[in-house]
């Protein structure tokens, strides 16, 4: 596995492969590697010839300067972890690297950035489109892996892809959960003891809203009630939103549509950590476990 520390040594690396006829892929991550990164890595291996991975804490998507500071850094670990799971190349740069001048272009994505984590985090799609994009040019890759535990990230992704005309195919993976329900996830390990278990509570939270939806017996409001009744009913929780949207529009619902795609997203604090998570499913179909 090479390691690379510079925005042209990725960019030689990559087109290095693309002469070579090799396809290429991308998994973007901030490190702390967790399983479900591990999966996005593999299923890359599994499809494409070289598989890039990227470990960058983006100072631009963060609109705390705290949370940006103590956000897990394990370079070291996750370097041990990546070569097994079929890293070809892992892209550790510095803010200076990616960085060399602050950014002055400023991305808008309209309806989709106005609600959940762009309503209560202005500036944090900005920053991913500008480093996604970064991360695109200099690596070319075919396709380019991401989790669905930021449901509205990958959406957002999905237009900058589109309305750039980046030739890139898209994949998206589930979530990836403990035993107990909670979505994993670098932040995680920032969790007390006592937080840690009661943040299982969200994911129920989330199979409450689900088992409504499915029955259809109460309109969207009400799901949006219930579930935000079950997370408060723990002290622990802060809960920033709980929203039930169309799965693709991200706006929220204010009545069910035969067959549609429903996405139930929420954050929430425990403690200081800031957690998100999310479930896709029909309103027509029967609820996920």
């Amino acid at each position: 596995m090479e390691i690379l520390h510079t925005a042209a040594s990725l960019q030689a690396h990559a087109e290095s492969c693309r002469r070579a006829g090799q396809r290429i892929a991308l998994v973007p991550t901030m490190g702390a590697l967790h399983e479900g990164h591990l999966q996005l890595v593999r299923a890359a291996a599994a499809a494409c010839d070289v598989v890039i991975v990227s470990i960058f804490v983006n100072p631009t998507q963060f609109n705390n300067a705290e949370d940006f500071r103590l956000y897990p850094r394990l370079p070291e670990e996750d370097t041990a972890l990546l070569a097994p799971a079929g890293c070809t190349a892992l892209f550790l740069p510095s803010v200076e690297e990616m960085y060399p001048q602050p950014a002055v272009l400023r991305f808008d994505f309209g309806a989709l950035e106005r609600v959940m984590e762009g309503a209560h985090r202005p500036g944090h799609f900005n920053g991913v489109a500008t480093i996604v994009s970064k991360l695109f040019h200099l690596s070319r890759p075919h396709q380019a892996y991401f989790g669905q535990k930021d449901w509205q990230q990958v959406a957002i992704i999905r237009q900058l892809v589109a309305d750039l005309s980046f030739d890139i195919k898209l994949v998206s993976f589930p979530t990836v959960r403990e035993s107990d329900g909670l979505a994993m996830s670098s932040r995680n390990r920032r969790l007390s003891t006592e937080a840690r278990a009661v943040a299982p509570r969200l994911h129920q939270a989330l199979e409450l809203a689900a088992r409504l939806v499915q029955a259809r017996q109460v309109p969207p409001s009400a799901v949006q009630e219930a579930a935000t009744a079950y997370i408060q009913a723990e002290p622990l929780f802060r809960l920033e939103y709980f929203e039930v949207v169309d799965a693709h529009t991200l706006q929220p619902l204010v009545e069910w549509q035969p067959g549609q795609q429903v996405a139930l997203c929420l954050a929430a604090f425990l403690g200081d950590v800031r957690l998100i998570d999310n479930l896709v499913i029909s309103s027509g179909n029967k609820a996920p476990e």
